[in-house]
């Protein structure tokens, strides 16, 4: 019979793993066991949730703090939004003004008019009157100090909610009433890792209260003290202890099995696994719990060993009372792991051979050590950190800073610069010319699209006059009425976003509009006329603008 890898051959026929191995039946090969871990504790008592009574937890701060970890997250964002705010009002202002009509001016000018905090402290020259002034650099600092505010405002409530509130513990003595309040349902589950079985287990069934020596020291059946099963998992047979109001009486209690060696299944373990849990029968929305996973600790440098003799592991608990006056006095008690002593044990394969061949190191002694710290109860309550006074003091020291730390900067910038102090009236100005402008435009085409064919049809009669020889002119018969009309139609269609500036402009559509409706013959003899002609159609036009 060939052995499988990372094992050894013993009895001739046998095969056992190597220390620190475990061997998986459904593959028949030995690995390596390293799922160990720290050992856990849970108070039972979640002090980083906010719910109201009657219904369960709305928010859960432990779900904020996987994303941010601590303040300096809020801090960094903020300081990255403050920058980025600072560049772009920069890079905004370094833009040219133009003639109003830029898409940065009009960036820069809504940046001016978010100027909410500091429009009455601008610079001003002595005995002049403080009127509201909105500037550019006043709505870049307005806007900065806000987001400074917010993001030191979310800083505060992070630590509110994390350091809300201090966890108080006092510690007293304890008489027999007070022991008797403490009712809780215990649970013990102990797994031997290995690959044996509950047909390894012998001995389980009694239980020794009290300590050695001492009058309070006897024997007792297990049942009395909790009901008890061996369970066959993957990782080895696990014992399950369960108690039921189980009170806190008594001062230490030890419990003890054996796993012996059954035919051709030696009684080995790589280590023990442990959950134990406790919770009050009235309340069971709280449970305290102690788990983790044990080997050989620091016996053998952490190297991986095999638990097989004479010599008992001893798994060392304490339980000890707690009292929540916080949570209508919850009565709870809490595990802790206080030691483990391993027992026999062997990290080299020669050692390990050997004891495999012996009858008298086949078994596993495992010993369970429950000692009630009962002399003292460890009462815990809150008391709050932050009040509303505080709590309003901290918001408004934020708010003096955020504002006090940009006005400084505006001052010294407006007093060092003198170009500053006036930006305002630039671009009111700016704004003021393009909007007039806009009005005049809008004016001029009202006037010319609706008076403007009469004036032509001066001219033309003129024209008609005979002034210019060599000129055939077709009869322009129009009444006053039809000239009207178009010209309202001709308003009715026409788009006032294009603007017309300059008289020529004028000239230039008038002539467009003779030429629609004659036939000229222009010789050089006739050009002093027509100059005069447009002399006459130029004064005409501005009279007519007047």
């Amino acid at each position: 019979m060939q052995c499988p890898s990372n094992s050894f051959r013993y009895n001739a026929t046998q095969c056992a793993c190597n220390p620190g191995y475990l061997f998986n039946i459904t593959s028949r090969s030995c690995y390596l066991f390293n799922e160990w871990g720290p050992v856990e504790m849970d108070s039972g008592v979640d002090y980083h949730s906010v719910s109201f009574p009657g219904s369960g937890t709305i928010f859960d701060f432990d779900s904020i703090r996987k994303l941010t970890q601590s303040q300096a997250v809020f801090l960094e964002a903020t300081l990255f939004m403050l920058l980025s705010w600072l560049f772009f009002c920069f890079f905004a202002r370094c833009a040219p003004l133009g003639d109003g009509r830029s898409i940065w001016f009009r960036i820069r000018w809504w940046i001016s008019r978010l100027d909410v905090c500091f429009a009455s402290r601008h610079w001003l020259d002595d005995q002049q009157v403080v009127m509201k002034r909105k500037t550019e650099l006043g709505g870049t600092f307005s806007i900065a100090s806000w987001i400074l505010f917010i993001g030191l405002f979310a800083a505060l409530l992070y630590q509110i909610i994390s350091k809300r509130a201090i966890e108080m513990h006092n510690v007293r003595a304890t008489n027999a009433p007070d022991l008797a309040a403490f009712i809780n349902d215990l649970e013990f589950n102990i797994t031997t890792i290995s690959s044996m079985s509950c047909l390894h287990l012998r001995g389980l069934g009694t239980v020794v209260t009290g300590n050695p020596g001492f009058v309070d020291y006897r024997f007792a059946p297990l049942s009395t003290f909790a009901n008890y099963s061996c369970i066959n998992t993957t990782k080895g047979p696990t014992i399950v202890l369960k108690c039921s109001n189980c009170p806190i009486s008594r001062d230490s209690a030890y419990i003890s099995w054996q796993f012996v060696d059954l035919p051709n299944s030696p009684a080995t373990a790589i280590g023990f696994q442990f959950n134990l849990t406790a919770k009050d029968p009235k309340n069971k929305k709280h449970l305290s719990l102690v788990s983790g996973t044990l080997r050989n600790g620091s016996n053998f440098d952490n190297k991986p060993v095999t638990f097989r003799g004479l010599t008992p592991n001893i798994l060392k608990f304490n339980f000890f009372p707690r009292m929540y006056h916080n949570l209508h006095d919850l009565r709870l008690i809490q595990p802790l792991l206080h030691e483990f002593l391993p027992g026999s044990s062997f990290n080299e394969i020669s050692q390990l051979q050997a004891s495999v061949q012996r009858p008298n190191d086949g078994l596993i002694n495992t010993t369970l050590y429950v000692n009630f710290l009962s002399s003292y109860i460890v009462e815990i309550k809150n008391q709050n950190v932050l009040g509303p006074v505080s709590f309003l003091a901290d918001l408004g020291g934020l708010y003096c800073i955020s504002i006090g730390l940009f006005f400084y900067i505006l001052v010294q910038c407006e007093y060092r610069i003198k170009k500053l102090r006036n930006e305002d009236c630039v671009m009111r100005k700016v704004r003021s010319r393009r909007k007039a402008q806009d009005r005049w435009d809008k004016l001029r085409k009202y006037v010319m699209y609706t008076y403007a064919p009469n004036q032509l049809e001066e001219v033309y009669d003129m024209r008609n006059d005979g002034c210019c020889t060599g000129v055939k002119m077709e009869s322009l018969n129009r009444k006053s009425s039809s000239v009207r009309g178009r010209g309202s139609s001709r308003l009715d269609t026409i788009s006032f976003s294009r603007k017309i500036s300059l008289p020529s402009e004028k000239r230039a559509i008038s002539e467009q509009i003779d030429t629609q409706g004659a036939t000229r013959f222009l010789p050089e003899s006739a050009a002093d006329c027509r100059k005069s002609t447009r002399l006459k159609e130029e004064r005409n036009h501005r009279l007519l603008i007047i």
